[in-house]
């Protein structure tokens, strides 16, 4: 029987679109800068802390650029303790496959899948970013062999839940060159996240869009803990203190470079409630000044956080506002990360 599947048409492939959307000059030094800057706060060698931080979904570019000049303004007042990565993650995925995917998949939201139109309008965003402001940003390798369309602009990976416990993306993420962040996965076993966090600072030989490549492991990567959903469909934290030492115990049976966590404080960890992750970020600094073994394992917190408190529908017409999760709005936001410079 053929195969059910109808082949729309064929994409450019990354070295054609970066050839037609090249990155200048100026761009690449950024980048190489910041890749320096942000390896050092794996290794160690800085003891600046990160915040991932920005709107769940990218889905306007207008109002992601306002929230990155805004970020931009305020990094010049915490850069000395704190390294600041935006959030710009521009595919999404969907428990039920269904919904809004990001705007690789609908560069506007409110009108029909387009993904020619979308990995243009993507990688035009992050450009505009990384030279406008200055910041080399963060995504979600959702898909992994869409990463190359966004590597030469890109500061920060992360591997979702759903996604960490999969071969292709262990593989990947072993040789993109910058920090990759492997997630818990939802059902909260983190032995699945430890064995990813080795594989993808293995050296690996497999296939990748077309080719059999070869890379030498990623040594910056590390895990991120999300919370999880027990067997009763409750959502569980995982960001306590106890949480931590366990972690810890985990890395050192294991022969891994750089242990490393980032606390996501939303999603499971905050039962989806925005507004737990202030009290989240502050709960999780507390610990690092308990212990100092905790203090060198975590390195940083992912936020969720937009120019509106909360969420809206696709079409609910406030700028700024997400329309996936609900986000911490700027101000609170702002008032924050200002204490968590403080707290470092």
């Amino acid at each position: 029987m053929e195969m059910q599947m109808k082949f729309i048409r064929q994409l450019p492939t990354p070295q054609e679109l970066k050839k037609e959307f090249p990155v200048d000059e100026r761009i690449k030094k950024l980048k190489d800068r910041r890749d320096e800057e942000l390896a050092a706060v794996f290794t160690g060698d800085s003891d600046r802390f990160l915040l991932v931080i920005g709107p769940c979904s990218a889905d306007h570019e207008d109002a992601v650029l306002e929230y990155t000049y805004r970020l931009a303004g305020l990094y010049e007042r915490v850069r000395d303790r704190l390294m600041l990565v935006p959030r710009v993650y521009t595919n999404k995925p969907r428990t039920l496959g269904r919904g809004y995917k990001g705007m690789l998949h609908q560069p506007d939201p409110e009108k029909a899948e387009d993904m020619l139109a979308g990995i243009i309008a993507i990688r035009e965003m992050h450009t505009r970013v990384v030279r406008e402001t200055g910041f080399t940003c963060a995504e979600e390798m959702l898909y992994p062999e869409n990463h190359r369309y966004l590597s030469d602009l890109l500061g920060y990976v992360a591997v979702g839940a759903r996604s960490v416990e999969d071969q292709q993306h262990r593989l990947v993420a072993s040789g993109i060159g910058i920090p990759a962040g492997m997630k818990n996965p939802t059902g909260g076993d983190i032995s699945v996240m430890m064995n990813s966090i080795v594989a993808a600072q293995s050296p690996q030989r497999f296939l990748y869009r077309g080719w059999e490549v070869s890379t030498a492991g990623n040594p910056l990567a590390h895990a991120i803990l999300r919370g999880y959903v027990d067997k009763f469909g409750r959502n569980m934290p995982n960001y306590h203190y106890e949480d931590l030492r366990h972690l810890m115990t985990e890395y050192a049976e294991r022969e891994v470079a750089n242990p490393a966590v980032l606390i996501d404080t939303n999603h499971s960890n905050s039962d989806k409630n925005f507004n737990e992750q202030i009290r989240i970020a502050k709960d999780v600094m507390h610990s690092r000044h308990v212990s100092p073994d905790i203090r060198r394992l975590v390195k940083g917190l992912m936020i969720e956080s937009y120019l509106e408190d909360g969420c809206q529908k696709i079409g609910g017409g406030i700028y700024g506002k997400s329309i996936t999760d609900p986000c911490l709005g700027w101000e609170k936001t702002e008032r924050l990360v200002l204490e968590l410079a403080e707290l470092v």
